[in-house]
């Protein structure tokens, strides 16, 4: 076997010190409603949506659409993986233990991108939502929101659940007022949502090419990436062989719903192509009622961002846990990662998940776009490449959820991704590619000359009950 594919070493008592182990505290409902939270159903569609808009005009739903049918099969590869490999590593030890080494920690890498940029992405949206009752710059703002979640992120789990929680059914309404409001003042029919117009300079319009919907795929991929946080979170979920799997798919159908029904009803609402096309979602809403509800609705997406920001931190916060746990790092590194607080969280992996993100609410943020979609399709695909191993070996006979219509899923899936990925923008492509490339090198270098003492993915024992 090559490096490539062998196996990963399983810390146990009998090699050296047990992993630690997060605390089980969560069942499927707070962990749906943490999962749900960090797809951020509103915040999302006021703050990624519009971007979509501005490209893709009438065909945006269509698009979503699409890439919710691209994400049911992502979400059978992390159902069926999450519960084979219940880790906190989430994706990066299922890649790991399935396809070997290397395309595990190049997994990492890009989970990593993800897990650092999209949460500041998520929180310069806040700026344009609190304006009705105050003018801040977007990057102030958004890392005031990065601090702010960082300090949930220090407090117990449990308690983070109902907190989010809270904030989710605030972002429900929100997006449930705007899809009201765009259905009862229609402007256009039903067939506009397959008929891809655009607005353009001098009050004209074009059309929207099939390649134009598949670029923008990327994106809608982003879209509903959140549902991946039940593998993350999979290591602190009360009987993950059976709960993974119900909150990864529930939260995939309730998000996409959240996320689509509304996009429709703003299709067929907005009073013209050009209003479409600007993505002012808070300016539509305005002109639907008034600006009290506008207001209202605004309040309401600036809360769902926080709600955002303090579930992304969690989840990023255990990615890095999760990889000084299995020694991807220098001693002192991995022993600072590690750390628990009073209540449980592995408190330094927060503040560097948090610090930093509040720092990158200062890059341009269609750098930040760019290199995200580009990133969640690569990791996409690498899953779904581990997917299609899953079934090798000692895994063919081990309990857990197994997906319907393997391995075609896995196989469409690597094929569509991987034309997803070559549909990109080069510079976007070439800064993902660059930053794989030093990881690459750091494994060539650090990681595979010490493969007896680092990179060891760890699946505590108690998972595999």
């Amino acid at each position: 076997m090559t490096e490539t594919l062998s196996p990963p070493h399983v810390l146990s008592p009998a090699t050296g010190e047990a992993p630690k182990k997060l605390k089980r505290s969560i069942g499927v409902v707070g962990g749906t409603l943490l999962t749900l939270s960090c797809v951020t159903p509103a915040s999302t569609l006021f703050v990624v949506v519009p971007d979509l808009f501005s490209s893709l005009g009438t065909y945006t739903a269509l698009t979503i659409a699409i890439g919710s049918l691209l994400c049911i099969g992502v979400a059978f590869c992390y159902s069926e993986l999450g519960t084979l490999i219940p880790s906190a590593g989430g994706e990066y030890a299922m890649v790991s233990t399935l396809a070997g080494r290397l395309a595990g920690w190049l997994v990492f890498v890009l989970s990593l991108l993800v897990v650092m940029i999209v949460p500041p992405v998520i929180a310069m949206g806040t700026a344009d939502y609190l304006a009705p009752l105050v003018h801040i710059p977007a990057p102030v703002a958004g890392g005031g929101v990065m601090l702010l979640a960082t300090l949930a992120g220090l407090l117990d789990l449990r308690a983070n659940a109902w907190i989010t929680g809270i904030f989710l059914v605030l972002e429900v309404v929100a997006a449930a007022v705007v899809a009201v409001l765009g259905f009862s003042h229609s402007e256009r029919g039903a067939s506009s949502l397959v008929h891809g117009t655009v607005a353009a300079d001098g009050g004209t319009h074009s059309t929207v090419t099939a390649m134009m919907v598949v670029s923008g795929l990327a994106i809608a991929l982003f879209i509903t990436q959140g549902f991946s946080t039940a593998v993350y979170l999979s290591e602190e979920l009360e009987h993950p062989r059976r709960n993974v799997a119900r909150t990864v798919l529930a939260t995939l159908v309730i998000s996409t719903a959240v996320i689509l029904v509304p996009v429709v009803a703003i299709t067929l609402g907005a009073s013209d192509l050009s209003a479409l096309t600007s993505g002012d979602i808070s300016g539509m809403v305005t002109a639907w009622s008034n600006s009290a509800v506008g207001t209202f609705v605004s309040l309401c997406v600036a809360l769902a961002i926080v709600n955002a920001g303090i579930v992304m931190v969690i989840q990023n916060s255990r990615v890095l846990f999760a990889s000084a746990r299995d020694k991807a790092w220098p001693e002192p590194v991995n022993r600072g990662l590690s750390r628990l607080g009073r209540f449980g969280s592995p408190w330094v992996a927060t503040l560097l998940v948090g610090v930093p993100g509040a720092a990158l609410c200062f890059v341009n943020l269609d750098t930040l776009y760019g290199v995200t979609g580009v990133s969640v399709t690569g990791m996409y695909l690498l899953v779904a490449v581990a997917a299609l191993l899953s079934r090798r070996g000692r895994h063919r006979e081990t309990a857990a959820w197994r997906m319907p219509l393997w391995p075609a899923v896995p196989v469409v899936l690597i094929a569509v991704l991987a034309y997803i990925l070559t549909q990109q923008e080069t510079r976007y492509l070439l800064w993902t590619g660059g930053i794989t490339a030093v990881a690459t090198l750091y494994w060539a270098f650090y990681l595979r000359p010490r493969r007896e003492t680092r990179w060891l993915v760890s699946i505590p024992e108690d998972e595999q009950a």
